[in-house]
């Protein structure tokens, strides 16, 4: 089912009728009355007159429809869908015709939700508490935001990862939305929450070796932590392509928050701690080989000293030991040998 337009009139003309129609029922009653006071047999017709008059008031104020900018109403005309309401302003569509949105009480927490207030009434005193419902059946057509609740999913080597999305979308078909599925807002929680799922079970949480992420075969450096943009990205796709029957476009998908599960969380934390310290050992040592071989090189060349093969094993040894250790040196003197 595809959506069409609804051709409906302008409101403010009928407005006008419905209440011209309610004051003449006021004048044919008031009629009708004075006439039975003064027994007349004529009295009853401007009774009947005045009924008329306010059923037929009522039957076209049911049709008066108002409309703000991104709004749509879904009509039905007993039970054939007629055609939405997309233009903002003030309309008459057919009084028996009824606007559809299953959607329009579902909480999901997310942005454009209808949301319950809270109204406070005085009565002989006391406080009460009431809660009204947001009227009227119309389906949003802005952008909306979407977060899911973090979910726990194994990534590709099976480790537990808590993470989280938002996802920015929007109604652009409201026929679809509204007669293809039973809630589009629930079947696009369900979509998000199984596609997070297949992506994330695609990637390693960090860079890890022998993985392929993008199919090709070939091991790459793809990981959540590491190539967010491309995680999204492929979340997005996959989202969209399962909510095309339901109306809705995906505008954009971002992690929102991403960890490992509470508890591996300690371990891949020592692993990280452990990871790092060897980096930073590898790089400690490195410039201190080339430290030793620069202070080697220069002490040669000004012959300011001259090592035989004993001695250089023994500075090295000692500048090693100077330059990757984790404590502060502390000098010695040699104020040369005693006889």
């Amino acid at each position: 089912m595809k959506e069409k337009q609804l051709k409906a009139r302008a409101g403010m003309p009928i407005l006008f009728l419905s209440l011209l129609l309610f004051f003449a029922a006021v004048a044919f009653f008031v009629l009708g009355a004075a006439l039975i006071e003064r027994e007349m047999k004529i009295g009853a017709l401007p009774l009947v007159l005045a009924f008329i008059c306010l059923v037929a008031g009522f039957l076209t104020s049911m049709g008066l429809k108002v409309l703000k900018p991104n709004e749509a109403l879904v009509m039905t005309l007993f039970g054939k869908y007629s055609g939405t309401l997309r233009e903002p302003g003030f309309f008459f569509v057919h009084p028996f015709s009824s606007a559809v949105n299953p959607a329009a009480k579902t909480k999901l927490g997310q942005s454009g939700d209808i949301k319950t207030s809270k109204q406070i009434a005085n009565v002989s005193g006391d406080e009460i508490k009431l809660d009204v419902e947001a009227l009227g059946k119309r389906v949003s057509l802005k952008a909306m935001t979407l977060n899911n609740a973090i979910q726990k999913v194994n990534d590709c080597l099976g480790n537990p990862v808590e993470i989280g999305i938002a996802v920015i979308w929007r109604v652009v078909d409201t026929a679809k939305a509204v007669f293809n599925v039973d809630n589009y807002k629930e079947y696009l929680s369900l979509q998000c929450d199984s596609a997070l799922r297949n992506i994330v079970r695609i990637y390693p949480y960090d860079v890890a070796p022998n993985v392929d992420t993008t199919g090709d075969g070939e091991p790459d450096e793809g990981s959540l932590r590491g190539s967010s943009e491309e995680v999204a990205r492929r979340i997005k796709e996959e989202i969209q392509s399962k909510v095309n029957d339901a109306g809705i476009e995906i505008l954009e998908a971002r992690i929102t928050y991403l960890a490992y599960a509470q508890e591996i969380a300690a371990v891949m934390l020592q692993r990280q701690q452990a990871s790092a310290v060897v980096d930073a050992r590898k790089l400690i040592v490195d410039g201190a080989v080339g430290m030793v071989q620069m202070a080697l090189e220069k002490l040669s060349q000004n012959e300011i000293v001259t090592f035989d093969d004993d001695r250089k094993a023994a500075m090295v040894s000692n500048l090693l030991v100077v330059l990757c250790g984790n404590r502060d040196v502390q000098p010695v003197v040699n104020s040369g040998n005693q006889q």
